[in-house]
């Protein structure tokens, strides 16, 4: 019988499998156990944890891969090693356990919070002066502990003044799971809907933004467009979304914003036009662009009128061989990110950084700090010359579509 060489497919799914696999580290899985005592210089990120994971006995574990029945709630301390012995986007994983406090990211507390008087005590001891919240939702492939290490090393390098809040869903941490993943977070979209919900509620609470990840941003968009529906409209504290390198559909994205209608918060797409983990996706998804890895640079106009901004990072240097971590690794996008979060603008002294980490920055953002009004806008001649090339038919649609709804048409 002569063999001849696999199909397309098989040869495309065998090398996507090998790029996932060599991008995935290893490390202790039991790293949340607390430790005792801490290091000089070493900063701590003090997190609330909402999860519908599966809650184990494991006090190193916490929460596992499954799904849960309920909304649970922990409040998480981390320490993050001094800066002079660790890398601005790394996560210093403990090479043994216990971990140590002056090399290692480790556990210093967790705590089950069981009622709302305590979610609301933890709240007012972190929310800063102006009681603002950023909340984080992961991407796929992410083990609890592995979400709460990233969000608390984005926290801290990203210099945010918020409070930080961590959205885990269940995922079972393997590449292998990629649809068991994408149905969890249809799961967990009515919880993560409440938690917002809450959040924006909060006399303690003035302003919100969302920070999603990957397969995360599809979680984050529908349980925005849930609220939408089910109040009649999106909490005006929720004011800005962030989206890095988002793992959904481009037509299922422009109806989403359409279902969330005109009173949308402002929304902020990080893509790559080079994520080798979106263009997997793409072709399992039935060869349909991901808004993550989708050029809609040339439709800038109309997305400035949605309140839509898009930072293109192809020419970014990525850290992971998928290119697709790059928002939280990247020294320079973490920079970067912070900067958005803080409401600073890439306009006039910052067009040197931007520049020299190919980024282009279309339309206007209002961020986690920024006053009334204000936009953070980069000028076109940050543009890259890869950036210049043609916009992907997907996202025609984008433009027309949601312009007609603006005028009240729903349109198709």
């Amino acid at each position: 019988m002569k063999v001849g060489k696999p199909s397309k497919p098989v040869r495309y799914t065998a090398i996507a499998l090998s790029f996932m696999l060599s991008a995935c580290a290893t490390h202790p899985g039991n790293v949340l156990a607390p430790v005792a005592g801490t290091a000089p210089d070493a900063s701590r990120v003090d997190m609330l944890v909402a999860t519908t994971r599966e809650p184990v006995t494991d006090p190193g574990e916490l929460f596992s891969g499954e799904r849960g029945k309920a909304i649970s709630l922990t409040n998480i301390v981390v320490s993050v090693p001094p800066d002079k012995k660790r890398k601005i986007g790394e996560i210093q994983w403990p090479a043994r356990l216990p971990g140590d406090p002056a090399r290692d990211f480790v556990t210093l507390k967790t705590e089950k919070l069981g009622s709302e008087s305590q979610v609301l005590d933890w709240l007012k001891h972190n929310q800063g002066r102006k009681k603002r919240v950023l909340v984080f939702v992961h991407g796929f492939n992410n083990s609890y502990s592995d979400a709460v290490y990233r969000f608390a090393q984005i926290a801290h390098d990203a210099g945010t003044d918020a409070a930080p809040v961590l959205f885990t869903w269940p995922s079972r941490a393997s590449v292998f799971d990629y649809v068991y993943d994408k149905e969890s977070t249809n799961f967990s979209r009515f919880a993560l809907e409440e938690l917002l919900r809450q959040a924006a509620k909060s006399p303690d609470v003035t302003e919100v933004t969302v920070l999603a990840h990957s397969m995360g941003s599809w979680l984050a968009v529908e349980a925005l467009r849930g609220m939408a529906m089910r109040d009649n409209g999106i909490s005006p504290k929720i004011r800005n979304v962030v989206l890095a390198w988002p793992d959904i559909d481009v037509d299922v994205f422009r109806r989403q914003l359409i279902e969330m209608g005109p009173k949308r918060p402002q929304f902020t797409i990080f893509a790559s036009r080079g994520d080798r983990a979106l263009a997997v996706s793409k072709w399992i998804s039935g060869d349909v662009d991901r808004v993550g890895s989708a050029d809609v640079r040339p439709y800038a106009s109309q997305l400035k009128a949605l309140g839509i901004t898009v930072i293109d990072t192809t020419d970014v240097k990525a850290g992971d061989p998928l290119a697709h971590n790059t928002f939280a690794e990247s020294p320079e996008m973490v920079q970067l990110l912070g900067k958005r979060l803080s409401g600073q603008s890439l306009d006039t002294g910052e067009v040197t950084l931007a520049d020299r980490v190919g980024i282009t920055a279309l339309g206007t953002m209002r961020v986690v700090g920024s006053t009334a009004g204000a936009a953070a806008t980069a000028p076109a001649a940050i543009v890259s010359p890869a950036a210049r090339r043609e916009f992907t038919r997907q996202f025609q649609q984008v433009g027309t579509s949601l312009s007609q709804s603006l005028s009240g048409q729903i349109a198709y």
